[in-house]
């Protein structure tokens, strides 16, 4: 049945739908527990016992999230040595350290408080459980650093060496390879990119019960504290992806033509392709809709500036061109949806309307999901316009993979999906529920699982009020 498919298109599938299911969850993990750190650093500063309501409210949630990335990545490390055995023989001594550390440092600071940020409110001080907060939020800041560091080496190679056996070995300096010339640019556009996304959740949640209860004191305050993220941080957003845009042009050009859809060269000044179908059989942008020389405006900061074609490339390093094109438009739209919505909530809270225009609450529920979306989309955007290379410029994909039969590719694959969705369709509905329960002044924390059984009585002990 699946010995006509191909090994490399399969394993390229399975591993962009275990990852497209694992990145929605750190995303939302780092922008939480920084969101969390900020509520726990306003309870103690101003003793409002409504930042304590939302601290645990979402604590509970970050639980759930948390734990769901940690399975959702578990998987991935795996396909590196079952589905692309001679990428990680090639790369492993370069890709290898670097995953290790983000292990040593960040999973390990996550791991080693993440318990006493759960259960410890009432049985540490206050200043440790902050700490204990503060160092969650900081290990997932330090995960990502790790984790873009390994992804940004691979579409900007520097600091390497091949050896006799062909590996990339580290050269001279380790920090040629982390501090390598994308990385910088992708490690800020990722990390606000988790603000945002959970600034929009946040605020989804906020305005679903401003809809039920205008007068809702805690839905009141998450909608405007997220609010206020999509007004001012949304627009910086906008100008990290310019600058990231214009640093991908200087090192992968292929690909920022293919996100512009630039087939021909343009000596003049390049248009901008709003719309169209990509065709890399026909090197053409099929029922095109551009708008002359704002291509060239915006990738040169010049109407009149020349820009390359992808016809001035071999065409055996064209990226899929047309998925490429189109997940670059879906993120910027959502992007510009965003900051829609900041600007709308800024014209509210001007005219003191902030939690009364019922359809601006309609609108934050609505892109409520955006952030998630657009993440994705980045991903795509950057992982497919990499295409035909792991390694741009250097190792092949189609040179990277294990020598693995079509059926047992696609064995695994159906695997994941079946429990993927079953698994983490369940955890995700759980989420939902939980966010549709509105915040109550008597939050609690979450349960361990002695308390969660009944078999410890910690409300009696600790007196939390608890009845579990």
């Amino acid at each position: 049945m699946f010995g006509a498919l191909d090994a490399v298109v399969l394993a390229r599938a399975q591993f962009a739908f275990t990852v497209s299911f694992h990145f929605i969850f750190p995303a939302f993990s780092i922008g939480l527990a920084s969101y969390l750190f900020v509520l726990e650093a306003l309870w103690l500063k101003t003793d409002d016992p409504l930042y304590r309501t939302l601290y645990l409210y979402w604590l509970k949630i970050f639980a759930v999230a948390f734990g769901m990335g940690v399975v959702s990545g578990l998987v991935m490390s795996y396909q590196f040595g079952t589905n692309w055995s001679v990428f990680s023989a090639k790369a492993g001594p370069v890709i290898g350290p670097l995953m290790a550390y983000e292990v040593l440092t960040a999973f390990f600071l996550e791991a080693g408080f993440l318990g006493v940020m759960l259960f410890g409110l009432k049985k540490v001080g206050k200043g440790l459980h902050f700490f204990a907060t503060s160092m969650v939020a900081l290990g997932t800041l330090i995960s990502a650093t790790w984790i873009i560091a390994v992804n940004s080496w691979m579409q900007t190679p520097v600091g390497y060496e091949i050896n006799a056996a062909g590996q990339f070995v580290p050269g001279p300096s380790w920090w040629a390879i982390i501090f390598n010339p994308s990385f910088p640019y992708r490690l800020v556009h990722t990390v606000i990119a988790a603000y945002l996304t959970t600034a929009l959740v946040v605020g989804a949640v906020g305005a679903w019960h401003l809809l039920k209860d205008k007068a809702d004191p805690a839905a009141r305050r998450m909608f405007s504290m997220a609010m206020w993220m999509a007004t001012l941080v949304t627009p910086v957003q906008i100008l990290a992806g310019d600058a990231h845009g214009l640093n991908t042009l200087e090192h992968q050009p292929v690909k920022v033509l293919a996100m512009e859809g630039d087939y021909d060269p343009s000596p003049h000044g390049a248009p901008l392709v709003l719309f169209g179908l990509p065709s890399n059989a026909e090197g053409r942008v099929r029922y095109k809709v551009e708008v002359p020389k704002v291509g060239s405006l915006i990738l040169k900061h010049d109407p009149s500036a020349p820009l390359p074609g992808l016809k001035d490339f071999p065409r055996d390093r064209w990226p899929p061109v047309r998925i490429v094109f189109w997940s670059f438009r879906i993120m910027v739209g959502l992007g510009f949806a965003m900051l829609g919505l900041g600007l709308w909530a800024l014209l509210a809270r001007v005219c003191r309307k902030l939690y009364d225009w019922t359809w601006l609450h309609r609108l934050a529920v609505l892109l409520g999901p955006a952030g998630f979306v657009a993440v994705i989309a980045g991903w795509v955007t950057t992982e497919v316009g990499r295409q035909p290379f792991t390694i741009y410029g250097l190792l092949r994909t189609a040179e990277s993979h294990s020598p693995l039969g079509a059926p047992a590719v696609a064995a695994s694959l159906l695997a994941f999906v079946g429990v993927y969705v079953f698994a983490f369709g369940a955890g995700t509905y759980y989420l939902l529920r939980m966010m549709a329960k509105r915040p109550e002044a008597a939050e609690s924390e979450p349960k361990t699982p002695q308390r969660a059984a009944g078999i410890t009585p910690a409300a009696a002990i600790y007196g939390d009020g608890d009845p579990a």
